[in-house]
């Protein structure tokens, strides 16, 4: 008897053990069906997650946008203008709740400082932070040259705004630009120069030492050679330099119809005092490329940048609907006009966050890919595509000093 209690006993212990084991299986069927209950929706719902993506839970609630550029330093006449720029940009786009309700953008800015070394110091902090979707930079196109190759090989996708020098987009396919490359501004520059002012020769100056202004200098000379202008002379200055008077002494002397300078503005707007100081004619027009594009080139010439001629990507008289919307916007933010600079780095912004948007992810590779898709992205530039290169594709405009202000270039 006591050995039938002992295995009824045992019999019960038994029953109640697979039971506990068997609710694990009892529920499995649910375990299976929970991929089912997002499955369909979420993946059919990818174009619509791109209305709302905060919704489909494909992208965090905050957005970060690296950015490194001269803030300090004689190219932070460039790098300011840049921020302003992307800082209206993500401004704008956050009060729009243009990625979705709950989800903001924030920029984190680092300083290059015009110096390849904290271009390279910076990307590398950057590419190293989980957060940061895509950089935003550099300023200088040397800067882009010594640090690019880190973000391609580290597949984190690159926007600049401000790189003009050729072979920025051949660093790989991460990089991208919004900015014209001088090779489709500076022959239309010379074309339209040729015409209006009869140029036959010129003197040409170049800083030697900066991979912008050395490209400026290659396309220039080119430039002038298809169009059969005779180049008298080829006079060179390194990035800092405040002296041009033997350059210039020696320019003079030659008789040109005009000189042409690649150079950045505060060399540039230098270039010019001296030339007018040295009684250098203002019949001698002087003509640049990107590097003169800055409000910053007058300020510092005065008088001497009057009738300085420059290509442009650009122009704030431009009467495209989202550039006069753009102006509009920035002069109510900064009280001041946008130059070729700020309506780069604000498309450069722009497209940054579309790309995100169109991918509904911030996955690097998912990103770059949205990037070379973009296509007619409404921007102050103008209805805005990169090309198969990654780089930037509307057209240019000359463009020339009257007043202190760039106007339209007129023949």
């Amino acid at each position: 008897m006591k050995r039938i209690t002992i295995l009824l006993a045992s019999l019960m212990l038994l029953s109640l053990f697979v039971a506990a084991c068997g609710g694990a299986p009892t529920s499995a069927p649910a375990a299976t069906e929970a991929p089912a209950t997002p499955v369909a929706p979420a993946a059919t719902a990818a174009p619509a997650a791109t209305e709302a993506p905060a919704s489909t839970g494909k992208l965090p609630a905050e957005i970060t946008l690296g950015a490194v550029h001269d803030l300090s330093g004689a190219t932070a006449v460039y790098g300011t203008s840049i921020q302003k720029g992307i800082d209206l940009a993500v401004k704008q786009m956050n009060a729009q709740k243009f990625l979705g309700e709950g989800v903001t953008v924030k920029v984190s800015y680092m300083d290059a400082a015009g110096d390849p070394k904290q271009a390279i110091a910076a990307y590398e902090k950057l590419i190293a932070d989980p957060n940061v979707t895509v950089i935003l930079g550099p300023t200088l196109s040397s800067e882009a040259k010594s640090a690019d190759p880190l973000a391609q090989q580290a597949g984190m996708p690159v926007i600049a705004s401000s790189n003009t020098a050729d072979g920025i987009t051949s660093i790989g396919d991460y990089i991208f630009r919004t900015s014209l490359p001088e090779s489709a501004v500076i022959p239309n520059t010379i074309k339209v120069t040729k015409s209006a002012l009869k140029l036959t020769k010129v003197a040409v100056m170049y800083g030697n030492d900066d991979a912008f202004t050395q490209s400026g200098y290659d396309v220039f000379k080119a430039a002038l050679t298809a169009e059969g202008i005779q180049i008298l002379t080829e006079e060179t200055f390194a990035k800092g330099d405040t002296d041009f008077s033997a350059q210039l002494t020696k320019i003079k002397s030659l008789n040109p119809d005009a000189i042409v300078v690649s150079a950045l503005a505060e060399e540039a707007a230098n270039i010019m005092v001296q030339a007018r100081t040295l009684g250098i004619p203002n019949t001698v027009r002087i003509i640049g490329g990107n590097g003169f594009n800055s409000p910053k080139l007058a300020q510092i010439a005065g008088t001497a940048a009057e009738g300085a001629i420059s290509g442009s990507a650009w122009n704030v008289a431009s009467t495209y609907p989202a550039s006069t919307d753009f102006v509009k916007a920035f002069n109510a933010e900064y009280n001041a006009a946008p130059d070729q600079f700020a309506a780069q780095a604000y498309t450069a912004a722009w497209a940054a966050a579309t790309a995100v948007k169109n991918a509904g992810s911030v996955d690097h590779a998912a990103v770059r890919d949205a990037l070379a898709k973009i296509s007619g992205m409404e921007s102050p530039l103008g209805s805005f595509s990169f090309n198969d290169k990654r780089d930037p594709v509307h057209e240019a405009v000359v463009l020339t000093v009257k007043n202190g202000a760039f106007v339209v270039f007129q023949p």
